[in-house]
Order: C-alpha cells, then sequence, then structure tokens
C-alpha cells in the first residue's frame, strides 16, 4: 500500500513500465489492466509522455495512411523507422527526446547511399515537426539535423563495348525488345511493364507513358510525379522492331511467357536473363551451363540503360530543358546532375564551338552514339 492509503500496482510491457493508482487493491489493479491493455492496442494516451514508439504509430496512422498513400511508400516509413530509428530512441518519451540524439541516429547512416540517408531523415522530420505541431513537445529536435557525408548512385552510362555488346545480345534475346526500349527511350523498368499496345502511337510516332507497375506490388498506377505522364518519340532504330512485334491494343507490349503484364519480380527474372545471356556473349567462362567467372560489370543494372538515354541526349545537343521532358523528371536538378557528368566528347564538341570549329568537331571528338529523334511528332 502507498502513502496516504493509496494502492500502487506495476507493470511492464514491451520495455515500458505502466503503473496505476487506486483507493483500494482491485481498483489499481483495474487500472492497470485498462493501461495495458490501451498499450497493447496502440492506444496510449496522447502526449508528451508516450514513447517514440506509440507516437509513430499514431503518427503514421492519423497524419500517413489517410493520405492514400501506397503500400510501398508506407513501407518505406516503417522499414526505416522499424530499422534505424527505433532501436535508438523507441523507448525514450517523446518529450525527452533531444536533437543529440536525432542526430547520432543521422550520423550512424554515414556511409549508406544519399537516398537511404534522406528518407531517414524525412521520416524523422514528419514525426517531430507534426508532434511539434500539435503542442506535444516544446521544440522540434529535428529542426536543425545535418546529413552525414553519403555514396552516391551507382548509375551510369554503359561503356562502348557494354553497348555493341546489349546491341547484339538483344537481336536473339527475348528480352532483347524490351532492353532496346529501355534503351531507347529511358522508360523506368516499372513503365514499360505497364505499357500497352494502345500506349505506342505509330501514327504520331510517340509512346505515351501514363502509367507504371508499383515495386513489389505489381499494380498499375501513374508514374512516380506528374512529370511522368509524357510523349516520348520513337527512335528511328526502335520504330521497325516495334512494328514487327505490334500486338492487340490492349496486350502488353512486354507481356511474361504467359500474356500477362509485368511486375517487379518478372521484370527483374527477364533482366537476370538477359545479363546471363550478355556475360556469356561477352566471354564469361561457363561450366556445365553455370557461369563460374563473369565479366560483366557488376554495377550494370536496367537503370544503367535509362541513364545512358540522357547521356546520349547530352551528347547530341538535346537541351536541358527538353531532357527533362523526356525522362520524366519533376525537378530539373535530377537531369542536370546526369546533363553534368563530364564527358570527353561534350568537352571537346564545346570548345569547338567557342572557337568556331563546330563544323569539324563530328570529325576531332570522336564517335557519337545515334541521334535520338526528339525533335518533333
Amino acid at each position: 500500500m502507498a502513502k496516504s492509503n493509496y494502492f500502487r500496482k506495476t507493470a511492464r510491457y514491451n520495455g515500458k513500465q505502466y503503473e496505476a493508482y487506486g483507493t483500494t487493491e482491485l481498483e489499481a489493479m483495474t487500472k492497470l489492466a485498462d493501461k495495458l491493455a490501451a498499450a497493447k492496442r496502440g492506444e496510449e494516451a496522447i502526449g508528451g509522455a508516450m514513447t517514440v514508439d506509440a507516437w509513430f504509430n499514431q503518427w503514421l496512422t492519423t497524419y500517413k495512411e489517410p493520405k492514400g498513400m501506397t503500400p510501398k511508400s508506407l513501407g518505406m516509413y516503417r522499414e526505416k523507422y522499424t530499422r534505424y530509428i527505433k532501436p535508438r530512441i523507441g523507448r525514450l518519451k517523446l518529450k525527452d527526446v533531444k536533437d543529440i540524439h536525432l542526430q547520432k541516429v543521422m550520423n550512424e547512416q554515414a556511409g549508406m547511399s544519399s537516398s537511404h540517408v534522406k528518407k531517414v531523415c524525412q521520416v524523422l522530420k514528419g514525426m517531430f515537426k507534426r508532434a511539434r505541431q500539435s503542442r506535444l513537445i516544446p521544440y522540434d529536435p529535428s529542426e536543425l539535423l545535418e546529413l552525414p557525408a553519403t555514396t552516391t548512385g551507382t548509375h551510369r552510362s554503359i561503356t562502348d563495348a557494354e553497348r555493341a555488346a546489349i546491341l547484339e545480345v538483344a537481336k536473339t534475346s527475348r528480352a532483347g525488345l524490351w532492353v532496346l526500349t529501355l534503351l531507347y527511350t529511358g522508360m523506368r523498368p516499372g513503365e514499360t511493364a505497364a505499357l500497352i499496345w494502345n500506349d505506342v502511337d505509330f501514327s504520331h510516332n510517340e509512346i505515351h507513358v501514363h502509367a507504371a507497375a508499383e515495386s513489389g506490388t505489381g499494380a498499375i498506377k501513374g508514374p512516380k510525379s506528374a512529370a511522368g505522364v509524357r510523349d516520348i518519340p520513337i527512335h528511328s532504330q526502335l520504330l521497325p522492331l516495334l512494328l514487327a512485334a505490334r500486338g492487340k491494343p490492349f496486350s502488353p507490349v512486354f507481356p511474361t511467357q504467359r500474356g500477362n503484364i509485368q511486375n517487379s519480380g518478372s521484370i527483374r527474372r527477364l533482366w537476370t536473363g538477359f545479363r546471363r545471356e550478355l556475360d556469356i556473349y561477352m566471354g564469361a567462362e561457363v561450366y556445365r551451363n553455370q557461369i563460374i567467372r563473369s565479366v560483366v560489370a557488376p554495377d550494370l543494372t536496367p537503370y544503367c540503360l535509362r541513364h545512358t538515354f540522357c547521356t546520349d541526349l547530352q551528347r547530341a545537343g538535346v537541351p536541358l530543358n527538353v531532357a527533362k521532358e523526356l525522362m520524366g523528371h519533376s525537378d530539373i536538378s535530377t537531369t542536370a546532375n546526369i546533363y553534368t557528368h563530364r564527358d570527353r566528347d561534350v568537352l571537346h564538341a564545346g570548345i569547338a564551338l567557342l572557337d568556331g570549329r563546330a563544323g569539324t568537331a563530328a570529325g576531332t571528338a570522336g564517335t557519337a552514339p545515334t541521334s535520338i529523334a526528339c525533335g518533333s511528332k
């Protein structure tokens, strides 16, 4: 029995201690049971005394889920919180979290990809900004968070040797048309999965991009942003291949072997199969039908073909704002980051323009890739 004739009962759940008082032992036990039941349902009292864990669940279900976010986006929030935030501050009371706690969480992400680090920061800022706006805490400890050093993405343009091999293997590979479409249109793999023949407008020589297969679910939805809805002129090398493969208006351009629309898993297998063919063509060592010594670069991914399309636009002299539209980037800085990659041919062509030798630039700047047909419909 506690002082003043009150009974006190305590219990621990999920690493946190709960306590309740009552004028009788039964009353104290009943109140404690109610608190534990509420905690198990995630219904702890909303306030600064709640744990960060409890607030994350409340924040996600109250402010994120009702927005109609995709399962993939909601999964990102849960994954970043559960793996990188919860182990460090999940049991702290919301009101006790200081900026140093959050900065330590961010510092632990040093050396990881820029995308990952920004997403962890996004979760922290979203949680604590809303907690401050809801008057649950006196200040926002995430306000001045600093990002640690990160690594850049691995997407790159393909080499001349890779291009030559890809073009050759694509002639006979089941995935050949799909690979060449990535290379000559810059489409995202998810966008190619959602493509149907009705989207290939042969009368105007355009591909209409307006949907994409969601990674992780395969559900067809709108592109990542409004900028993703775009028309891409069909490259002269791609046009006859598409005409030869032309199917029914509402059938997928790149069907699975059963004729269905591709999902992220089948797209991954499609690339894996093509990559194996490419590896063997480029000289991989094979024993009993197994590759025992690969020669294909480990960082060669489908997105390298999209990156190559963008650098090909740059080499062809396509203006940055036009490239942004063709790539479907919502922010021109994303396109600019690719355009500003150093390229010897582009540098030589630039100096040729400066000193009046533009007319002879083609003869002195090396071989250029096939031009991209992007001027008119």
